[in-house]
């Protein structure tokens, strides 16, 4: 039995608009997972140092609750194709449920709009096809969970050391002079720090767990129907909005280099393919590109969520 956890989910959709946020500032960057992991296997070291905090924060997970996620339900082929369908959607849309749902509607484009609801549309359709063998939704769960507390102190902590570099690299920024090495060292970090708050705030919101996700996407009238994905996107979205939209500066980043944020962009047959596809491969077993160690048995292993 699976039980909805909004203030968990909700806590942890506002904690993710924080790396979002901080990366973009800092570094001018989108927080596009499937962007990062394509990146980082054509050799990008600061993608590369993304995806490694990505790893670093399941670790740090698995090590605190003393155990794995729950393991997948679908036998090994079909969890194979939905991790392939997902991989090769978020490559034709250009992004995933991170790069489109949150980066992309907070700026309020067009573009990320028709993704999100293509690969929701595609999502639902493919778990009412192909059902999957769902726990009956428990009683809500009001509390922020066993290792809530944990997560959120880990996270503040993360969030305080990048607000400090915020501060200090305000006047950096102004001077030309500043050495360009210390600053690709920063942005270096920035990329370790951002993916490694994520991981925890994502946890924190559950989301992390296949069923939940699947669950949501059974939709209401189903009695395994979890509203978690909801308060998460309750939290996620009027945050990253307001910062996007009224804290974003002068669009140059802090630490240097390009600021990368598209700007419009149309929308096309590709986009709209490479979105149904993923949601298709979302449905199928409620996986995305998202990195995570976990302890099982004493051993630390990967798996992609």
């Amino acid at each position: 039995m699976s039980s909805p956890t909004p203030v968990q989910s909700f806590i942890g959709g506002v904690g993710l608009s924080l790396p979002v946020h901080a990366l973009l500032l800092l570094n001018g960057n989108v927080f596009g997972i499937s962007g990062f992991v394509h990146r980082a296997v054509l050799c990008g070291k600061e993608p590369a140092f993304t995806i490694l905090g990505l790893i670093l924060g399941g670790a740090y997970i698995g090590l605190l609750e003393g155990h794995g996620p729950s393991p997948f339900q679908h036998g090994i082929g079909r969890v194979a194709l939905s991790g392939f369908l997902v991989g090769f959607g978020s490559k034709l849309s250009n992004g995933c449920t991170s790069g489109h749902m949150i980066c992309g509607l907070s700026r309020l484009s067009l573009r990320s709009l028709v993704a999100t609801l293509t690969f929701f549309v595609t999502g639902v359709i493919t778990v009412q096809l192909l059902p999957s063998e769902l726990p009956s939704a428990g009683i809500t769960d009001w509390s922020l969970g066993p290792h809530g507390k944990a997560l959120l102190a880990t996270q503040v902590v993360i969030s305080a050391l990048l607000s400090s570099l915020l501060t200090t690299s305000r006047p950096a920024a102004k001077d030309a002079s500043a050495p360009q090495e210390s600053r690709s060292i920063s942005r270096l970090l920035v990329c370790l720090a951002t993916g490694l708050e994520f991981a925890l705030a994502l946890r924190l919101s559950n989301l992390s767990e296949p069923t939940r996700v699947l669950s949501f996407l059974s939709l209401p009238f189903s009695p395994s129907f979890d509203p978690s994905l909801a308060f998460l996107a309750a939290g996620a979205l009027p945050t990253s909005t307001i910062l996007y939209q009224f804290f974003r500066g002068s669009e140059k980043p802090l630490l240097g280099g390009r600021w990368t944020i598209p700007k419009g962009g149309v929308f096309d047959m590709k986009l709209i393919g490479g979105a149904a596809l993923f949601g298709v491969g979302w449905g199928l077993a409620g996986i995305c590109r998202k990195p995570l160690i976990h302890v099982r048995d004493g051993q630390l292993m990967v798996s992609r969520i």
